[in-house]
Parts: C-alpha cells; structure tokens; sequence
C-alpha cells in the first residue's frame, strides 16, 4: 500500500532492476537511493531478480520500503523454471504489481518486456530507458537514453546516464555498502587469526570461461602468505570444493595464513570485505561488492569489457584468463602499491 502522504506529495514508487547478477545490483544500488529521495516516504520498493540476493544485500537501508522477487531467470543450478518465467510468467508479474498501486515505475532497463509488465500493471508513470522504440510505447515519461557503445560494460554506464537524464543526480555516482554490525563482528572474531594486511580472495564465477582456476589461486595465495600476508576465500557454498582444494594446495606450513568462508551470508561476505585490506578475484558479484567496500581491487578480467565504475578497481587483460598468470598479479599489485607491497 503507499504510504500515508499527502497527494500532492512526491509519488509511490517501485525500481526495477533487470540483470541477474549481485554485481550488476550493487553499481545499481546509489541510483536506487537517488530515485528513493525523489519518491514518497523517501523510500522506493525494488523489484530484481532472487539471483542478486537483493533481500539479503538491502536488509534493513532506510530507502528501501520492500524488496519484490522477479523470478524470470534462476541459475541453472537450481534446476527449475521461474516464477514469472515465459510470456504467462510476465502476466503474473503485471498482476501481482498492480496489487501493489504504485503510482510510478523506475525501470533500469530498455528491455520491451519490462515496459510491458509495467503496463500491464497499470501503473500510471512508466520510465525506462527506451532504447527502441518498442519499450517506448509502453513507456509515458521521457527522456529517453542511447544505447552505450563504448570499451567498458554497458550496464552501469547506461544506469548512470538514465539517473543523470531524469535529474536524480548530476553525475557518476560510484557505489558503496555497508556491513551489518552483527555479521561484522562475527567475521572479525572469525578472521582474527589470520596475519594482517589480509586480502580477500574472490573465487566464485558464474560462468567457468570467467575461472582463473585452482591451481593459480593457491600460488597466489602462497606467494602472498609468504610476504607476511594473510587470506581470505570468499564465495558461495558452490564454491566451498574449490576453496577447500585451494587451501590444501598451500604448503602445510603457510596454512596457517589462509581461510576459507564460503558457508556464510551475503551480509558476512560484506562483513569480510569491511574487515580485509584489498581483494583479488574474478569477474564476480564478489569484486564488485570488494570496491563497493572501498578495498583496492584487482580483477581478472581477460578479454571482457572494462569494468570502469571505481578507480579502486583494478584489471588485469589479457587475450585470456589463462595468459594471466601470478608474476602479472603480484606486479600489478607491487605498481598499485597495494596494501603490503608499498615498501617492498
């Protein structure tokens, strides 16, 4: 129901995030909080996917009135069709939607079907992107943007250039979070042991062309151990075998420098990050949420498009993740005088 404000006040409003991943709603996340200030109760509803774990990362932010699930694409190792998957799935969305009489709808996205579900729902101010003219005709409030075409992903590019459209800012906004305090402190007592500056290490990919592998995390983690630093393993329980194969790689002397937390909560991974002094991983919702948590970030990125949100990021290319080996991390991080590398 919308809030209890007067009519003329500002208008009861849901986001919509279309992409799938944790990383692509954390570069979201400060567009989310400027369209929030300019709807009623300063607060919006967001509407993604369950794949992002919207609930857990935005559990308890003071803009967020409620999280909604649109469940059109599970990871395929769920093994099971969406909610709101297929053309009836869209019809159960609009339905569910105009349940909720929303006054406008945000979409972050130029994807016809989006347009659609928000007509169907009949809610009266309809904003997206409108990138083609389909999802214009189902739109009611311009401007529109272009489609970005540049070096870097398009997804946090076309965000910010639809946010700064609209007047909701009036430039890049670069992403940060926050942990909880109970997850912070249960992580600390957790990662006490290990030696300090401790570097988190983000093991987990969604896709296997975005691994840089087992054997090349234990060497790194080796290397590092043996400069005085410690490591964390962070990922999902998918990734609890490989962080375990990882650890056992490490020469049973160093273990004691190395730990892997791959059984927690998306909030006791944030929890970690706060606490670590940098990060090397994968293209993964985990570096994102790294530099979100304003750790310097060296990711290994291959042959993909830049990653250009934060300059706490760093990439490292290549033609692909394999021509990336440890020398060429270790020397970016000794270049980027990253946290225990600055005197060396």
């Amino acid at each position: 129901m919308p809030p209890s404000e007067p009519r003329s006040s500002r208008p009861y409003t849901a986001v919509l995030h279309q992409f799938v991943g944790i990383g692509d709603l954390v570069w979201h996340l400060p567009y989310f909080e400027a369209v929030a200030r300019d709807s009623a109760g300063g607060q919006v509803a967001v509407i993604a996917s369950p794949t992002t774990f919207a609930r857990q990362l935005l559990e308890g932010l003071p803009w967020v009135a409620e999280v909604i699930d649109f469940d059109r694409r599970p990871r395929r190792s769920e093994g099971r069709q969406g909610r709101h998957a297929g053309v009836a799935g869209l019809f159960r969305m609009g339905r569910e939607l105009r349940d909720k009489r929303f006054e406008r709808i945000v979409l972050f996205s130029g994807h016809p079907n989006r347009g659609f579900v928000a007509w169907l729902a009949g809610i009266p101010q309809r904003l997206g992107y409108g990138t083609g003219w389909l999802q214009r005709r189902f739109l009611t409030t311009p401007p529109y943007i272009q489609r970005y075409e540049g070096p870097s992903v398009s997804v946090f590019n076309e965000a910010a250039s639809y946010a700064i459209a609209h007047g909701w800012c009036s430039q890049r906004l670069v992403p940060k979070i926050q942990a909880r305090p109970v997850a912070l402190d249960d992580m600390r007592q957790r990662l006490a042991s290990l030696p300090r500056p401790l570097y988190a290490f983000a093991i987990g990919t969604s896709e296997p062309f975005k691994q840089w592998g087992q054997a090349r995390y234990a060497e790194l983690a080796t290397r590092l151990i043996e400069r005085g630093c410690g490591v964390v393993l962070l990922g999902g329980p998918g990734e609890t075998q490989l962080a375990e194969a990882i650890v056992a790689d490490v020469p049973a002397g160093l273990r004691h420098g190395i730990r892997a937390e791959t059984q927690q909560t998306i909030q006791h991974t944030v929890a970690a990050l706060r606490l670590a002094d940098g990060c090397v991983g994968n293209d993964t919702g985990v570096t994102n949420m790294a530099v979100a948590c304003d750790l310097p970030t060296f990711v290994l990125l291959g042959k993909r498009p830049l990653l250009d949100l934060d300059p706490l990021m760093h990439m490292l290319r290549g033609p692909s993740l394999n021509t990336i080996g440890v020398q060429d991390v270790l020397s970016m991080m000794q270049a980027q005088q990253a946290p225990g590398f600055a005197a060396a």
